[in-house]
């Protein structure tokens, strides 16, 4: 009787501990596949083509968002109107004021001296920028360029966008030769 007794609280024992295990692989299945769809959410997100489906308002969301994972601090998407040029404010990680314009345009568009002169104009005046950027879903005009280079002005072009949405670090653009750097040539609508 004691051995009966024995065995049936051997596999009670056995059959608690297999349904737990049961139950926390279950768990941790779930758990890998809600982080593996999150990380392909994230990878759909930074690809180019999301980009340009964006709006305007997602566009710098996504700028933003950017900024933060690369170790900016007080970040805020403070686009709209009267927003003086500035749609994303913050600071880099060593500390400097980031104020940043972001124009998501057709990847076939160009960006012009003329908005960079408006955007020169504020963001060191209006809102103390130590480190204006521009950021564009297409590519800046020679001109453009050219007047970067003069003022100081970082611009991340859809190239450089498509570095800074696979990991380079924000930083790493700010010092960059712009006038020297990058095409001006317009991209067919149907360039890949």
């Amino acid at each position: 009787m004691g051995t009966v007794l024995l065995v049936a609280l051997a596999v009670a024992v056995a059959a608690v501990v297999t349904t737990g295990l049961v139950r926390a692989g279950r768990r941790e299945a779930q758990a890998e596949e809600a982080r593996l769809a999150e990380q392909a959410r994230r990878q759909a997100r930074r690809s180019l083509d999301t980009v340009w489906a964006m709006n305007d308002r997602q566009f710098e969301e996504y700028v933003a968002e950017l900024c933060r994972r690369d170790g900016c601090t007080d970040v805020k998407r403070v686009g709209g109107a009267g927003d003086l040029g500035a749609d994303v404010t913050g600071r880099l990680p060593d500390g400097r004021r980031l104020v940043i314009q972001c124009k998501r345009y057709a990847r076939h568009r160009t960006v012009g001296s003329r908005d960079l002169q408006t955007f020169n104009g504020t963001a060191r005046a209006e809102h103390r920028a130590d480190a204006p950027v521009f950021v564009a879903s297409c590519v800046f005009t020679k001109p453009a360029r050219a007047f970067a280079a003069r003022h100081g002005l970082c611009l991340i072009d859809v190239d450089l966008l498509g570095f800074w949405n696979s990991g380079t670090p924000l930083t790493s653009f700010l010092d960059l030769d712009i006038g020297r750097s990058g095409t001006n040539r317009k991209l067919h609508p149907d360039h890949d």
